[in-house]
């Protein structure tokens, strides 16, 4: 089903970031909330969490039961909100992005500018932390709801040690996750970063979990 066959107009087809709002749409449609319900009825729209909807890709035109990755969902409704320079994954999110937990958690964490609640999607738990992300050392992500940011490996350790609660894995999750991306940190850049952002404790929890792996 192309988008034009469900009256998707232009603007929104090349939307980006690819997650709105209804007021979002104020300068393409007199009644936003009322198209919205109607592409959302015809599969062109996919709601994501209470006042954030999303595109359904091309080749799931008229699918109603796809659903974007949790990952994607929190970076992108993050984005809808702060813009992209602001947010980006972390933690257990960060962690699924770099491979360090294999399996889908049902929890997706970003970092925004601003304290905000918790939001519920479908197949997850939306949570967002209030920090700095020109402060944290990220890196390029793209996800099927568009491009962003995400925590560097080294990073996400230290968030994880730091926090390993944030998200509500086990600890045996967590301190397993660690593990893996212990395997992927440059070190030196790890210490650094630790001394940067105050976080000797953090640091120091990496530096037991590692054991006896390589820290060149």
């Amino acid at each position: 089903m192309a988008r034009s066959a469900v009256g998707v107009p232009p603007e929104l087809a090349r939307r980006s970031p690819s997650v709105f709002r209804p007021r979002d749409l104020a300068a393409i449609y007199a009644h936003p909330r009322g198209e919205i319900a109607r592409l959302v009825r015809a599969g062109a729209i996919r709601r994501l969490a209470t006042g954030y909807y999303t595109l359904v890709p091309q080749h799931r035109m008229g699918d109603h039961s796809w659903l974007p990755d949790p990952h994607a969902t929190v970076l992108g409704i993050g984005q809808a909100d702060y813009g992209i320079a602001d947010v980006a994954l972390m933690g257990v999110s960060a962690a699924r992005v770099h491979g360090a937990i294999p399996r889908e958690v049902a929890v997706a964490v970003a970092a925004v500018p601003k304290q905000r609640p918790a939001l519920t999607s479908d197949r997850a738990h939306l949570m967002f932390v209030r920090r700095n992300v020109s402060r944290l050392d990220v890196e390029r992500t793209t996800t099927e709801l568009g491009d962003g940011w995400v925590t560097t490996v080294e990073q996400t350790l230290l968030d994880l040690a730091a926090r390993p609660e944030l998200g509500g894995l086990a600890r045996a999750d967590i301190d397993e996750a660690i593990r893996a991306l212990i395997a992927r940190a440059e070190w030196s850049w790890l210490q650094t970063l630790a001394e940067q952002q105050h976080r000797p404790a953090a640091l120091d929890t990496v530096r037991a979990l590692a054991g006896n792996q390589d820290r060149a």
